[in-house]
Order: structure tokens, then sequence, then C-alpha cells
């Protein structure tokens, strides 16, 4: 899925992940996933750089059992850290939260250029 850097983009990865997966017999926390989803989509959105238009892509992929999500952006890979926020902070949980549900999360280089951020989802589907 392409999407165009803006936060409307966000809630449209979400509904496309819920249409995907519906037709499943899925094993994974459906709503986990679009949380993590939502996460990862914001931060594209947000930490995307380019000077040329660009598009944030998602991806999912069926592993074995396991579902893997990966969100591209043009963003510099090496700017997804996982923060340690203040209470009062107001933003940097997302990666937190990732770290948190996910079975494993992975940052880098895209291939398509720029950052991805991914997570996995273990026993996603029965074997």
């Amino acid at each position: 899925m392409a999407l165009h850097p803006v936060a409307e983009s966000v809630p449209r990865a979400r509904r496309w992940f819920r249409k995907f997966i519906a037709p499943h017999d899925e094993g994974c926390p459906v709503d986990d996933c679009v949380l993590l989803i939502s996460e990862l989509v914001t931060n594209a959105v947000v930490h995307g750089r380019s000077d040329e238009p660009w598009v944030v892509r998602v991806r999912w992929f069926r592993e074995g059992t396991s579902l893997r999500v990966e969100v591209h952006n043009p963003g510099l890979p090496g700017n997804v850290q996982l923060r340690r926020p203040d209470a009062d902070d107001s933003h940097g949980r997302g990666l937190l939260l990732v770290d948190a549900i996910a079975d494993s999360w992975h940052s880098g280089s895209s291939r398509f250029g720029g950052t991805v951020a991914s997570f996995e989802m273990a026993g996603a589907w029965p074997s």
C-alpha cells in the first residue's frame, strides 16, 4: 500500500489491514496489529523527509505462522530509536508500544531507499 505522507493515511492503513486480515483465520490479536501499524505509519509520516514527492509504503507478509509488517519512508535509518520519554512528554512512545507488543521489531535501511521499520507477530496463523 502506498500512502501520502499526511495524517489521514494512518486511519486508512488501519482500515486496509482490517479488510485484508478479515477473511483469514488469524491467530494474532488484530487490535494489537492495528495499533502497531498506526504507530509505525505515524512515525513514517512525521519523520520521513525528501526533496522529491514521496509516499509511505506499508507491506505485510505471511512467513509460516508469523505476520511481518513493514513501513517504509524516505527518512534516515539512524533516526529510528527506541526512546524512554519522561512521564510529562507528549510524544515518543510509539516504538515502546511496538517493543512491548510485537514478538520482534527491526529498523534499518529500506530497499526503496530511506528507512524501514517492521514488526513481527508470531503465531498469527495456525500452522
